[in-house]
């Protein structure tokens, strides 16, 4: 019945704590959530999806612009300029530099076509004239033309089976501004999407480029927004309806659109270098994807930190009934077993040693003179002076032997499979290491004797008896002169 009343308290106490843990974590945790999506739309729109926008917007500088920025380097290059200046002598020298270039910058293509020849040259030599009849050559012809230095298109690639490929194309002008052919290196297409497919992963965004006329340029492997593929209108695509009209005159902004039962939040930013409009779209799915998934790992959380806390509540009070339980079995001075402690060890110990016939001694020690000690030097010398010993005998002794504080100055150790002639050699060794032994205390060094006596077990034994006959050889030591071992065999 007391036992019973010590669970249940302390079950309530762990009912009443999960409880209130519980109720406290479901709380703040949809308090939480709820005040999230109520300011999410803001965020996403103000300052979530145009840092994205600039984050793509740097590493398209990095990674699609890089090409314009080779190309128009090629197209000042002195070296060209000269060698086509100079009549076009040795054609290893130009392949020698395209190869160069397109292996040093990574570029799937690089070119030039001269204006005085037409001739096409790549990194590979000569691959071909280039003629105004020839449809597949009118780009260098509008190139030739145009009023701008470059133009960006996408064109099939001659020189390697027709791939699709991602072009910049630079005018090349002589030193005196005069055009003198066109030059660039290419990407394909294949890479850019990859390009855009790894945006998409890495921003959790729907990214695509639009060109002025709102037709879409370039989309991951997927597609644009909702399958859309490249040349399709925003006008075909519902809810992008009303974008279209804005996108001649170059516009960045924030945009809000429905499709079907999904928000979309938009961003758009224009991109003067390539002519084209980059598109990060993202639905409120996602938008509120990221909070319900706090708002889950918030309750595992909770669910997981009351699992804590409850089992390191149910861990102390085991810890501490446990304490307790020690306290009436263990010495607080010498922290060994007392007698009810030793009892409990010894009992077990002499059952296994007569069932399975091993033999067992009892080693019953007394500190020689212990009241003179204390009278001179003071019960707290005393107290030194047993701590010290108990810590010679634990240090001396195996694990598996039972060592107990009897009471007073009193020890009792119990040897497993020990018989009385080997127990004799180890508290002969034991008295000679105590009488050695110097306990310090307030600067002076106390010395104690001992007087031990020895018995071991017999098949009729009790754990009353064994101790009597070990108090019987003790007592044969005292009044031998002290400081001493003597035996009381079993036959005695």
């Amino acid at each position: 019945m007391a036992q019973r009343s010590l669970h249940s308290p302390r079950l309530s106490l762990l009912v009443l704590l999960c409880l209130l843990l519980v109720c406290g974590f479901l709380a703040t945790s949809l308090a939480s959530y709820y005040a999230s999506r109520d300011a999410i739309r803001d965020s996403i729109v103000n300052t979530e999806l145009p840092l994205t926008s600039d984050t793509v917007y740097s590493e398209i500088q990095k990674d699609l612009i890089r090409p314009v920025l080779i190309s128009s380097m090629m197209s000042r290059d002195t070296f060209v300029r000269d060698w086509v200046m100079s009549g076009e002598q040795d054609v290893g020298q130009l392949t020698r530099y395209l190869h160069e270039v397109q292996n040093h910058y990574g570029a799937f293509t690089s070119f030039f076509i001269s204006e005085r020849t037409h001739t096409y040259y790549q990194a590979k030599g000569v691959l071909k004239q280039v003629r105004e009849d020839e449809p597949r050559d009118a780009w260098y012809y509008r190139v030739r033309a145009m009023q701008e230095p470059y133009e960006i298109n996408v064109d099939p690639d001659m020189a390697n089976q027709d791939r699709l490929t991602f072009f910049i194309n630079y005018k090349v002008l002589d030193y005196d501004g005069q055009f003198i052919g066109a030059t660039g290196v290419g990407l394909t297409v294949d890479a850019v999407v990859k390009l855009i497919d790894q945006y998409q992963r890495k921003y959790d965004r729907s990214i695509y480029f639009v060109d002025t006329q709102g037709k879409l340029t370039l989309t991951g492997a997927e597609g644009g927004p909702f399958g859309a593929r490249v040349g399709q209108s925003l006008q075909d695509i519902a809810g992008l309806e009303s974008l279209l009209h804005k996108l001649p005159t170059p516009q960045s902004g924030s945009f809000e659109y429905q499709e079907r039962d999904r928000g979309h939040f938009l961003n758009v930013r224009f991109i003067p270098e390539l002519n084209w409009y980059l598109f990060v779209d993202k639905h409120d799915r996602q938008a509120f994807a990221g909070i319900r998934h706090s708002l889950y790992l918030n309750l595992l959380a909770c669910l997981l930190i009351t699992a804590v806390v409850l089992g390191l509540v149910g861990l102390a009070v085991r810890r501490y009934q446990r304490n307790i339980e020690a306290l009436a079995t263990t010495d607080a001075l010498t922290e060994l077993p007392n007698r009810h402690g030793f009892d409990l060890l010894a009992s077990q110990a002499l059952r296994e040693a007569q069932r399975n016939q091993n033999p067992l001694s009892a080693l019953l020690i007394d500190l020689d003179h212990f009241k003179v000690l204390n009278d001179t030097h003071g019960h707290l010398a005393g107290d030194q002076v047993l701590r010290g010993f108990a810590s010679l005998l634990r240090n001396s002794l195996r694990q598996s032997d039972i060592l107990c504080r009897w009471g007073g100055e009193e020890f009792i150790v119990l040897l497993k499979d020990t018989d009385h002639h080997a127990a004799f050699k180890l508290a002969e060794k034991l008295r000679q290491q105590i009488d050695a032994a110097q306990f310090a205390y307030n600067g002076a060094n106390l010395q104690i004797a001992t007087s031990i006596g020895i018995t071991d077990l017999r098949q009729d034994d009790t754990l009353h008896s064994l101790i009597l006959r070990a108090d019987h050889a003790l007592y044969r030591a005292k009044q031998s002169g002290r400081n001493r071992v003597c035996v009381e065999p079993a036959g005695h």
